[in-house]
């Protein structure tokens, strides 16, 4: 995977240690949301949909943290809803670094610049900014003008106080193979961001638009499209090799949420951030208590057109470290990435 030597180490240290433990279902990374409310109205997002008296709460700092250390996984995402309007976001990240989590704290950057004093850079942690196009296009997505000039020069001035910053892109079937091309080249040559991470959009069902979700065709077309001409090896993807092929339609995976498991206000949410058929108070019970099998493309209607991380990313990490040829491959894409 194109991650940073000192995390691809202790990631696959902790899957030896599944291994050996001989454990069939683990938490690779959280999707940490210690709130949910937001600055932005973002139209492919349904979290802002909560009742008023939701939006106004914050998990405390001892809930969320230990909601990581419960779970055991070695990486957590903070999102949310905007995670920097949290009052002790900067907190609950420094908790979590001083118990060697690796935090990606992410966000529509409209809050950065401004609660960036509150952060120091680490090894442990990235700032994961959300930008799904260029300037037109971004704006547009969020629902506001001017976001995606600030959240440039957010990334130059987290870059610039020595932060590892990396970004999250959603596609949806408005885009073509040229607009993800474009934005993926702005992130990685210009901005030169850290990592990029991609995903298809998933049809969220609360989220206000429902016409513009990928479905799997569409979604196997535009990036076989948009990785053609070594696009994908130039690239710095945060993203395991097997992964991508499964993007582009060359291997298919079945889905394995629980690796990614969300945990947010209301507890742990089965069966993942995506979807909502209720919610459990430990990860033990998200384990034993959630019918696992029922869910994926083929299996649950809601998953027909689901390529999303959350669910599939693990799967193609877990093949990747299963395999001898599959690891030094991946090894040998993440080297020349770092070269380029």
């Amino acid at each position: 995977m194109a991650m940073p030597l000192r995390q691809s180490m202790k990631v696959a240290a902790y899957l030896f240690e599944q291994k050996l433990r001989k454990r069939d279902k683990f938490a690779l990374l959280v999707e940490l949301e210690p709130l949910f409310a937001c600055n932005l109205a973002c139209e492919g997002c349904g979290k802002i949909q909560h009742p008023a008296g939701v939006l106004k709460q914050r998990m405390p700092v001892a809930q969320a943290v230990g909601a990581v250390l419960e779970s055991g996984a070695p990486m957590v995402s903070i999102a949310g809803g905007e995670p920097l309007m949290h009052p002790q976001i900067d907190e609950i990240v420094r908790q979590l670094v001083a118990k060697k989590k690796f935090v990606f704290l992410c966000t529509n950057a409209m809050l950065m610049r401004k609660k960036m004093d509150k952060f120091k850079p680490s090894p442990y942690f990235a700032w994961a900014v959300h930008i799904d196009g260029l300037r037109e296009r971004h704006d547009e997505s969020v629902a506001k003008e001017g976001v995606f000039d600030e959240a440039v020069e957010a990334i130059k001035e987290a870059k610039r106080r020595g932060f590892r910053v990396t970004t999250n892109s959603t596609f949806f079937n408005t885009d073509t193979p040229q607009t993800v091309i474009e934005v993926l080249n702005y992130l990685n040559d210009d901005l030169k961001v850290d990592e990029m991470m991609l995903s298809p959009a998933y049809a969220y069902e609360k989220a206000p638009d429902q016409e513009h979700f990928l479905g799997v065709q569409q979604t196997r077309e535009l990036f076989k499209k948009a990785f053609a001409g070594g696009n994908r090896r130039r690239w710095r993807l945060n993203q395991s090799p097997l992964f991508l092929d499964f993007l582009e339609g060359k291997i298919d995976f079945p889905c394995t949420a629980w690796a990614i498991p969300s945990y947010s206000l209301f507890g742990w949410q089965r069966p993942c951030y995506l979807m909502s058929d209720g919610y459990v108070q430990t990860y033990r019970q998200l384990l034993e208590e959630t019918d696992w099998d029922s869910y994926g493309r083929g299996k649950d209607d809601r998953c027909a057109n689901c390529m999303a991380h959350c669910g599939y990313e693990p799967t193609a990490v877990l093949a990747t470290m299963g395999s001898l040829k599959e690891s030094i491959r991946a090894a040998r894409e993440t080297f020349t990435e770092s070269r380029g």
